[in-house]
């Protein structure tokens, strides 16, 4: 219909389940058309589930982070596509016996380079693509606070979160004049796979929270690290 407003678009990587099937999820809930990635399309998913349901909004794309020609390719057949959000989620846990570092050299390797480096990569690429006043967010934890790490513990995966955290206040850094929003977001203790049963907070709490924060805050200059309760955490 002439004149009618432009269905906002986010591209949501790393979104088969848990976390990011939750943010494809509420932003389909919210009226937004929303592709999203995993790593192997032909593993049927919950993802698969939710386009089935989404009415044609929602668009599932195959990418795995830790793999650059992947992301060039996705890169090349999203050209004609602009986003008003992209959304990092991929990543992966450790084992929380595993106290030290230095226990696994394959171990650590393999969380850094999937908590870390290749997010920060992939928007890195992707970052022109986002609409100029858009936003740009990475899923990061609270376990990345150095400020607020009084009781060790997952000591790979927090370094993992920290770095993430340092190398995207780089990356804004370089990028002075950019009017994006840029986020680390802690979402909380969610149950998930990679959460586990344990944990106190469910999908339908963390993630609407999530959106709710990016919205709140969205036009900040520089790197905002936040909670899913819209609180900003110390680095």
């Amino acid at each position: 219909m002439a004149g009618a407003e432009r269905r906002r678009v986010a591209l949501i990587v790393g979104a088969s389940r848990g976390l990011g099937w939750g943010l494809a999820r509420e932003y389909l809930r919210r009226g937004w058309e929303v592709i999203a990635t995993v790593r192997d399309v032909k593993q049927h998913t919950r993802l698969h589930d939710l386009q089935q349901s989404s009415g044609g909004a929602l668009h599932i794309e195959q990418v795995d982070t830790n793999e650059p020609a992947q992301v060039d390719a996705l890169h090349a057949r999203l050209a004609l596509f602009t986003f008003d959000l992209l959304f990092v989620n991929a990543g992966v846990a450790n084992d929380p016996q595993k106290i030290a570092a230095y226990e696994s050299d394959d171990e650590f390797m393999r969380v850094m380079k999937t908590n870390a480096l290749s997010p920060t990569r992939f928007i890195e690429r992707f970052v022109e693509k986002v609409e100029p006043h858009g936003i740009v967010a990475a899923m990061s934890s609270e376990l990345g606070s150095v400020a607020d790490n009084v009781s060790g513990g997952w000591e790979v995966y927090r370094g993992s979160k920290a770095a993430l955290n340092t190398l995207l206040r780089s990356l804004v850094a370089r990028r002075p004049h950019d009017t994006r929003t840029f986020y680390v977001v802690a979402p909380g203790w969610v149950r998930t796979e990679m959460g586990g049963k344990e944990a106190p907070l469910d999908i339908d709490t963390s993630i609407p929270g999530v959106v709710d924060a990016l919205d709140a805050r969205k036009g900040t200059r520089g790197l905002v690290f936040v909670n899913y309760r819209n609180e900003i955490l110390p680095w």
